[in-house]
């Protein structure tokens, strides 16, 4: 996921070129998923939410959102559903984006829901990439979710957009990164109505809650031992709101439904 600017960028001219075949006029981004560190080498966890870009109103202007509304440039790409959030692809939804590098926030923004509108409509994507060179306030939408909002032949067009309640049916789901054990745990958080802006864990026999820190992939990594067996998790949303779940001891690739969604 780049802005639409080949020249800019030479090395993505195997990506740019496919696209070139189906418009007159691509615009595209590069990025893509991102690899888990190992042990020890996790980002310190983000700010719940991105600061407002240049240009954004300073409080919610839009009734029902759950951020201030961000001015900006629409681009698209190839998206799959995949990305640096590393989500699964979603071949049955597609309605997905990568939000620009500087309100990426550390993949705080990873899993929510903004409601976009361009030149010719508005559309709902749900954020699963980074796009590292767009500008703040910029975001770089798959093919099908720009045609939504602008002509797919004009590549880049004038945006905005606010943060919303995502339509997701269902309970919240969790998913054990490979490699995770009682040794190193790595959690993320799937289908979440709102944004997440916290996780904590508290593992067999402890009596405590303990802070873990989301890393740049949305992972919440806690690399240290904890007791076999299963551990409560409790995500907190953006305003507060928050759920646990009791899930199984730590084991790689596997995805555990909660109990429950945010209201």
């Amino acid at each position: 996921m780049t802005p639409q600017n080949s020249q800019a960028h030479p090395t993505r001219w195997v990506r740019l070129t496919a696209l070139l075949l189906q418009v007159s006029l691509a615009a595209c981004g590069g990025g893509g998923s991102a690899d888990g560190p190992t042990a020890g080498a996790d980002a310190p966890s983000p700010a719940p939410a991105p600061a407002p870009a240049p240009g954004a109103s300073p409080a919610p202007s839009v009734p029902g959102a759950l951020s201030p509304t961000y001015t900006g440039e629409g681009t698209f790409y190839g998206a799959t559903g995949e990305g640096n959030c590393t989500f699964d692809a979603s071949p049955g939804n597609l309605m997905v984006a990568a939000m620009n590098g500087p309100d990426y926030a550390g993949s705080a923004v990873c899993g929510q829901f903004v409601a976009v509108t361009g030149p010719k409509g508005a559309v709902t994507v749900r954020i699963t990439d980074q796009c590292p060179e767009c500008k703040s306030g910029d975001l770089d939408l798959s093919e099908s979710a720009f045609a939504r909002i602008a002509n797919p032949v004009a590549g880049r067009v004038p945006i905005r957009w606010h943060v919303v309640p995502g339509d997701v049916t269902g309970p919240v789901s969790y998913r054990y990164k490979e490699g995770s054990s009682r040794w190193w745990v790595a959690i993320q958080v799937r289908n979440h109505r709102l944004p997440i802006t916290g996780l904590e864990i508290k593992p067999s026999g402890s009596a405590d809650w303990i802070a873990v820190a989301r890393t740049d992939y949305n992972y919440f990594v806690h690399p240290s031992a904890i007791a076999t067996g299963p551990l409560q998790v409790r995500i907190t949303a953006l305003g507060g709101a928050t759920l646990i779940d009791t899930l199984p001891e730590p084991s790689e690739g596997v995805v555990v439904a909660g109990a429950g969604q945010f209201p």
